[in-house]
């Protein structure tokens, strides 16, 4: 589109914008701002308290604005009045470091300035449930194996059907819906796109379920783990780098190992090396770990990973290749910030690349019942506290992601785990009232 948003809103019937920035928790924040005044907020952007949301301000620090990016801008098919639009955040002339959008842009930048172009596909799962949050939204969605349930995913067509239309008229290219392994459990797909392109959508997109789900009477959560039980929402991420063009994929080699080049080896073993570390962004929340370290499900198995190993085309790894040209990183959950998920993918890969690191052995076991045998690769955190630890004595992707950045992310998440820590809990009370 051009870049005049007061332009966009005559043409398209627009009545507001929402000017939205991603905080450090992956929060959505907005102003509701009048078509009639967009000009000015495209020229100056749009006043936030930065304090007042989850990033390391003070209520001393000035007004963040919110500049918005017109290339982003999304009209809402379910409200065509108004228009999403993410925005750049900027204080007193300077780029906010710290802010998820902004590390993820000075990443492609970076990339792009040797000559390599990230894209990526990202499978977003979440649950349908009650508005209170207890159950899941369908009473009769109680089969052991539910996955790709065609008469559970029909009892919820409304809902699906609609986000998928949406996501047509908007031209991302969705291709398959389906039930996914929990009961409640769903996953949309869209076509791949540039790291930044795949961010905004995944920031909408996530808006767009829970307000689809809230319009029928639901609510939608993509929780790591919502349910005891049951399998977790994981949001797995393909990826493969381009060349300048973005015509020629340079992770596909069909001479080398699984069409996988040296190039996208190098890049593999960069997700490899800072696993441990990664882990503080892709599974950023305390219940994140109730996910990747979980017991088997009632479906049998949890899907997810606990130990850093990669494979061919096999789910029970972290990261699996399973075709030419690109791999999957399972790691990630449905708690990640969608511009930190792709900008730490970027800088544990550039590292990657740059250090010519090697993957390691590759594993073609099913790790979830001879995973005890591998002795040799590092085991994921087993809470969000060895997570931080790890990310912060990974001093490299620390640098890569911004020293503001990672200052600021880590001071926050130890907050948040000092809360849960001294936060009481009935099982203290089960294990330890007649001690």
């Amino acid at each position: 589109m051009g870049n005049d948003l007061a332009a966009f809103a005559k043409e398209n019937g627009v009545k507001y914008f929402m000017i939205s920035y991603t905080d450090l928790f992956g929060g959505q924040r907005a102003k509701l701002v009048p078509a009639q005044a967009i000009a000015d907020m495209q020229k100056d952007g749009a006043g936030f308290a930065g304090f007042a949301t989850w990033l390391d301000l003070t209520p001393a620090h000035p007004d963040m604005l919110a500049v918005p990016d017109p290339d982003s801008v999304i009209q809402l098919p379910w409200k065509p009045e108004v228009a999403w639009v993410a925005a750049t955040c900027v204080m007193d002339d300077k780029l906010v470091d710290q802010a998820p959008r902004n590390t993820l842009k000075r990443l492609i930048e970076e990339a792009a300035r040797d000559g390599m172009h990230v894209k990526t596909g990202i499978e977003a799962e979440f649950f349908l449930i009650s508005p209170d949050g207890s159950a899941i939204s369908d009473q009769y969605d109680t089969a052991s194996k539910p996955c790709y349930d065609q008469q559970a995913v029909m009892r919820r067509y409304d809902v699906i059907a609609e986000i998928c239309d949406h996501m047509l008229a908007l031209g991302w290219g969705p291709y398959q819906n389906d039930h996914e392994d929990a009961n409640g459990q769903f996953e949309m797909n869209w076509t791949f796109d540039h790291a930044l392109a795949t961010a905004d959508k995944h920031s909408f997109f996530k808006f767009m379920v829970k307000s689809v789900a809230e319009k029928h009477g639901l609510r939608a959560t993509f929780m790591p783990k919502p349910f005891q039980g049951l399998t977790g929402n994981g949001c797995h991420a393909h990826i493969s780098v381009w060349d300048e063009t973005g015509k020629t994929n340079v992770f596909a080699d069909n001479s080398e190992e699984l069409g996988l080049s040296a190039k996208g080896r190098n890049f593999l073993g960069g997700i490899m090396k800072h696993a441990s570390a990664l882990a503080a962004i892709t599974n950023p929340t305390v219940n994140s770990y109730k996910r990747i370290n979980a017991p088997r499900t009632i479906s049998g198995a949890t899907w997810a990973p606990n130990t850093v190993t990669w494979t061919g085309n096999n789910r029970t790894h972290m990261v699996r290749v399973p075709g030419p040209g690109r791999f999957e990183l399972r790691l990630p959950d449905g708690a990640a910030n969608p511009y930190l998920l792709q900008a730490v993918i970027i800088a544990a890969g550039l590292h990657g690349i740059r250090s010519k690191a090697d993957p390691g052995k590759r594993y073609d076991i099913d790790m979830y019942q001879f995973g005890h045998t591998v002795t040799d690769a590092p085991k994921l955190p087993l809470n969000l506290l060895d997570a931080l630890r790890e990310f912060d004595k990974d001093k490299s992707l620390k640098a890569a992601l911004g020293e503001e950045f990672s200052s600021a992310y880590l001071k926050l998440k130890q907050q948040e785990w000092n809360s849960y820590a001294s936060h009481f809990t009935q099982w203290e009370r089960d294990h330890t009232l007649d001690i």
